[in-house]
Formats: C-alpha cells, structure tokens, sequence
C-alpha cells in the first residue's frame, strides 16, 4: 500500500478518535487504539518503516511529558504512598504472571521472566493522557499516581536490565551519557528555553528532540533503552516547566496534535485477532491475573492512605499497561525469549490492561463528583 494513502487512512483514523474521544469523554488513546486493531486487522495496514519511526518518538515524548507532570514535592511528601503504591504494583503483578506462565502455561524461564515484567507495567503514556484529558494532572491525587506510576515503571526498567543485562562497549557509552544528560542536561535546557523562548523558529523545542533521538539511538546501540533516562530527564525539569507552563504547552501541543497518537494507533495494529482467538482462553487467564495482582497490590494501600474518592480511580489506572509493556514484549520477541505467538498474547493484555480499566475509570470513577471538583477550580483560579 501506498505510503501517503496509508497516512491518509491513519490520520483520518485519527482525527475521527480525537472527535469519539470527546464526544464520549474516554482517552483519545485508547480510541487510537481501537482503532489500530482495525487498521491492522480490518483495513490491512502494517506498520512501515516511517510509522514505527514516528511511534518510537511519540513513545519518548510521552515518556518525557509524563515526567514533567511529576511534582517533586509531591514525591517528597508523599514518598510512602508513592513508594507503597508503585513498589507492590510492580511486584505482586511480576511474581503472580511469572508464576501462572512458568508453572502453569509451561512457558520457558526467560519468556517467563518477560511476561512478569511486561505485565508489571503501570502505562506513562496512558496514565498521563487520562490525567490531562480529565483536568486531574494538577491536583494531589493526579501528582500521586504520576509518582506512583513512576515508582512502578522505574521498577520494571530495573528489572529488564538487570534480568537480561547485555553488556558492550556502546552499553558503557549510553550509561555515560544518560548521566551526563542528568547531571547537566536540565541546566542547559533551562538557559535554552529562557533565551530563546517566543521565537518563531522554536530552537529550544529543537533542541529537546535532537535529546530524544540521539538518547534513542545510543540506547538502541547500547542494547538498552532511552524511556528510564528519558523519563527521569522530564522528572528533573518539572518544576521548570510548572513554573513555566506555556513552555510545556508548546511540546503539547506537538504530541497531541500529530507525533503521540500514531504510538497508540500503532499499538493496535499489533495485534493479530486470529492468533488470539486460538488462544483467548490463556490471554484470559493472564489479563485476570495482571488486573487481579494489580487490584490486591494497590486497593488495599490506597484505601489506607488515600480519600475514599480517588481509590478507585487510583488503582484502575495503576492497572494499565503500554509503553514499557509493549517495550518489554518486543524486547523479548526480537531477543528469542518469546515466539511469535507468546509476543501476541502479552501484547494484547498488555492493551486490554491500557483499554478496560481507563475506560471504566473515566465513566465510573473519574473523582471529579467525589471531592475533587473544588480542588480542580480553586487550581484554575490560583493559575
């Protein structure tokens, strides 16, 4: 199929998203993705070269946006729930799909290990999207779980490259600049972004994704990843950019607008219905087992610490899965842990996890009616 009418069909998939997602009031993303399984399975779209290229850097710029939108005091002082929430959200989800693939589903130790990992996963990218989308990134319980959720997924990068740890020469070289990029990086951002800001060129925008792809490629290299650096990178400016928030609104912009939504659409296409209808009742078995460990992990913490309206909210959204679920299931299907048919199944749990608990959130549970809605205008008028 031709290239531009490809774009063409995607875009317009896209759009038509952006309209569902409002009129209903659900995440664009998981429309986005809905509408991918379609365009793979329906309309007969693969992803080409152009398109797993755009969705690798709508990956990172969600990652680093999801960064931002993590409140440094917030962590400070909510450091207990946060490192409760995110530390049993990743664990009791890694050993219970670790267990059930290993000892039950008879998968080998490797491809065990991935499927505990990919389904440990809270989704950056999803948890941020809802929490822009219903007004709640600004408020306590929206800086909690974006802490949380950074907590979880820190977890599982650690686990990834300590579990299947391939060391080389470039490996070195991505580690030495990752720290680099820490140490100096926010400083050098900050004199850009003061210095050049209200230009009609944008070169501090440039700048940022000249970051992004020079921090893919070394990770791709290095074989390793860039979301962990990319995200702690995002993590260290967020008061800059809270400080500042027409700054992060031009990034926004970029990636809502045109760059993000054809990760998630891309997400979808993924997905291959025949080989899941061979296998439903195992991708059952393991969609309960990531949302039930989810549930058991978080619901109880949160009612401990959290106000009744958020609970629910909070634990539903720490059950989704993308990004690093997605990453993990590719790392392991193009390494040889995983076949073809396993890589399918994890992938697909891995968006139902980003698709059924968002979209029960956003109908049921969004905590704006429990509490919340107070908060959310006095913000609005502070601002």
């Amino acid at each position: 199929m031709n290239d531009l009418l490809i774009a063409s069909l995607l875009t317009v998939l896209i759009f038509i998203a952006g309209t569902i997602s409002i009129e209903l009031g659900i995440s664009a993303a998981i429309i986005e993705i809905i509408f991918g399984v379609i365009a793979g399975n329906v309309l007969n779209i693969h992803p080409t070269q152009w398109l797993t290229f755009i969705a690798s850097v709508g990956g990172i710029l969600l990652t680093f946006l999801a960064g931002t939108e993590v409140n440094l005091d917030v962590m400070r002082d909510k450091f207990k729930e946060s490192m409760l929430i995110g530390c049993l959200s990743f664990l009791l989800p890694f050993l219970f799909a670790f267990a059930y693939t290993y000892y039950i589903a008879g998968w080998t130790l490797d491809a065990a290990k991935i499927a505990g990992i990919a389904l440990s996963t809270t989704s950056l990218a999803v948890v941020y999207a809802v929490l822009v989308e219903t007004g709640l990134s600004q408020t306590e319980l929206g800086k909690i779980i974006m802490a949380s959720t950074f907590v979880t997924d820190f977890a599982t990068a650690l686990a990834l490259s300590l579990l299947f740890l391939q060391f080389n020469l470039y490996t070195l070289i991505f580690v030495l600049f990752s720290a680099v990029l820490l140490m100096a990086g926010p400083k050098v951002i900050k004199y850009f972004f003061k210095r050049y800001e209200n230009r009609v060129i944008e070169p501090e925008i440039k700048l940022l994704f000249f970051i992004f792809f020079l921090s893919m490629f070394l990770g791709e290299i290095g074989k390793s990843h860039a979301v962990l650096p990319i995200f702690v990178f995002g993590l260290l400016l967020s008061r800059f950019f809270e400080n500042n928030p027409h700054l992060i609104k031009k990034l926004r912009t970029v990636g809502f607008a045109f760059i993000t939504p054809f990760f998630f659409i891309k997400g979808g296409m993924n997905v291959d219905i025949k080989d899941l209808v061979a296998n439903s009742s195992l991708l059952l078995a393991l969609f309960t087992v990531k949302i039930g460990a989810k549930i058991i992990g978080v619901y109880p913490i949160s009612r401990a610490m959290l106000p009744k309206g958020g609970r629910v909210f909070l634990t539903l959204l720490m059950s989704t899965g993308l990004t690093f679920g997605t990453i993990s299931s590719l790392f392991g299907y193009q390494a040889g842990y995983i076949n073809k048919s396993q890589f399918s199944i994890l992938i697909t749990t891995v968006i139902l996890s980003a698709i059924i608990p968002t979209i029960i959130a956003q109908r049921y549970f969004t905590p704006v009616s429990n509490g919340l809605k107070e908060e959310i205008l006095a913000e609005g008028e502070e601002g």
